[in-house]
């Protein structure tokens, strides 16, 4: 049965076990649930595992220590496995089970939870069966079976409300479960997996969710050996979320419709994963940078409007604040939303997403001899543009283009209709403002529709004797609401 949720995750790792010191103090050790505690957040996900260890203390699988450096390394070499290990070594000494006191504190707080396991690899797994070195991942018997203990040990020993199956964390987290020439055609043995994990979590006295993270598109997932669709068709799955793990930007266009209608007859639920940030170090241009509430609310509406049953969030600024909190509080309540204050930016593409087949809008290059050409881009928007026209106070379109100088002649045009005669401030473009320059439209006549929009680019004339490209770097729509008409009649 469908259900709404609003998740949050936890690693385990980069703003909890990594960051305090040893040894950890309950008040430390249940800090990620209290974090969320009194938000719209509903359910708490816990990354169990990295590729090379266990964050528990599990009687089935390695438990992680010393990292990629390896189980024979003369000593911790980076501080922050250093506090890993030595957190749950101190938890363990006073008979605190670091995983079941999570557990508790959720349930305390009426919050499920469930835990995530990444499957590619696992601490302690034969080199042989490496795909890295040759080896078949889950075309071995053994690594299939070792996977299904864990998921087993989650389920039978601790009081989870559900598994969650990381399929999603290759290439930037994991390895793939599959060699590649075996992907497509012995997908298969990764679906009766599932399904034997399936019927493990439900036909029991209590049955747990089983859910999945699962990339963004159909095309990216049969790729990587993943046959959502007949997972869903066969009823294995309660809820996916689409993502890729080490693609940290905010991604408002993300391409859910097709799990939409996928799962519409369905009893799978889906849950968009909101990425934490607005820029992410992506080149010399952008530094790290979060996404704002505004930006959130964004993404989050657009999820629902397409129709997606509930939203999952994680690692936002750490430590959370009153800003983060409110984001956690609002994300979840489609109401609330309706008349926030929205940031739309369209996604940009990243080192990340050029090692799998993820299309981004940006960056567009126009070279000059593409003088009269449209170069469009589509985004999607949540907000009833025509019909809260008294409410919304504030439409400006942002644009920034790299080598773009005043005497240059370039056109714009929202869904066929040019915004050349809407006021346009002009401003430097941040990191580089000799490079760069901010094109800042306010939308009068001119506006954004509910749901899908094209913006096209059209270079009619470059300056005299610049010859470079314009590159069109960013575009941005930020839509502001107030209490009372905009009118004064």
């Amino acid at each position: 049965m469908k259900q709404q949720r609003t998740i949050y995750f936890n690693d385990a790792r980069h703003y909890y076990l990594f960051v305090f010191e040893p040894p950890m103090t309950i008040e430390d050790a249940t800090r990620p649930i209290d974090e969320c505690s009194g938000t719209s957040v509903d359910t708490f996900i816990y990354g169990v595992a990295r590729a090379d260890g266990l964050f528990y203390d599990s009687k089935v699988g390695m438990q992680f220590k010393h990292g990629e450096h390896g189980p024979n390394s003369p000593g911790f070499k980076q501080a922050a496995y250093w506090r890993l290990w030595n957190n749950l070594q101190s938890l363990m000494d006073k008979g605190i089970d670091p995983l079941s006191v999570l557990i508790d504190k959720a349930h305390a707080q009426n919050m499920e939870f469930f835990a995530s396991l990444r499957l590619g690899s696992y601490g302690g797994i034969k080199p042989e069966f490496l795909l890295e070195n040759g080896g078949g991942g889950f075309l071995h018997e053994e690594v299939r079976s070792h996977q299904s203990k864990v998921l087993k040990e989650l389920a039978d020993d601790y009081e989870t409300d559900g598994l969650e199956l990381d399929f999603a964390a290759p290439p930037g987290g994991d390895s793939y479960l599959l060699p590649e020439n075996h992907r497509y055609k012995d997908k298969g043995i990764i679906t009766d997996w599932v399904s034997e994990i399936s019927s493990m979590v439900k036909h029991r006295n209590k049955p747990k969710i089983l859910g999945a993270r699962i990339y963004p598109t159909e095309k990216l997932n049969l790729s990587a050996g993943i046959d959502v669709k007949k997972m869903i068709s066969e009823g294995l799955l309660d809820y996916v979320t689409p993502m890729i793990y080490a693609y940290n930007v905010l991604d408002s266009n993300m391409p859910i419709e097709w799990l939409i209608d996928l799962t519409k007859n369905s009893s799978t639920s889906v849950y968009p994963m909101l990425q934490p940030r607005y820029h992410d170090n992506e080149n010399e241009l952008y530094q790290l940078e979060y996404a704002t509430p505004e930006m959130m609310y964004g993404a989050a509406s657009n999820f629902y409007d397409k129709g997606a049953d509930g939203v999952y969030t994680h690692s936002l600024q750490w430590p959370l604040s009153a800003v983060e909190t409110n984001i956690l509080s609002n994300i979840g309540n489609k109401s609330v939303l309706k008349e926030k204050n929205k940031h739309y930016f369209i996604n940009r593409s990243t080192d990340i997403l050029s090692t799998v087949d993820y299309q981004t809008n940006l960056p567009i290059t126009i070279p000059i001899e593409k003088a009269g050409i449209s170069h469009p881009i589509e985004f999607y928007i949540a907000d009833d543009i025509e019909n809260l026209v008294d409410r919304i106070t504030h439409i400006v379109l942002k644009v920034r283009i790299h080598d773009l100088v005043s005497s240059d002649h370039i056109n714009f045009n929202l869904n066929g209709k040019s915004i050349i005669n809407e006021t346009c401030k002009r401003s430097y473009g941040d990191v580089k403002p000799y490079n760069l320059m901010w094109l800042e439209f306010t939308l009068e006549k001119v506006r954004p529709c509910k749901g899908k929009n094209i913006l096209e680019f059209i270079l009619v004339e470059r300056a005299k004797d610049l010859i470079s490209p314009l590159r069109i770097e960013d575009a941005e729509i930020i839509i502001e609401y107030g209490s009372y008409p905009t009118t004064s009649g």
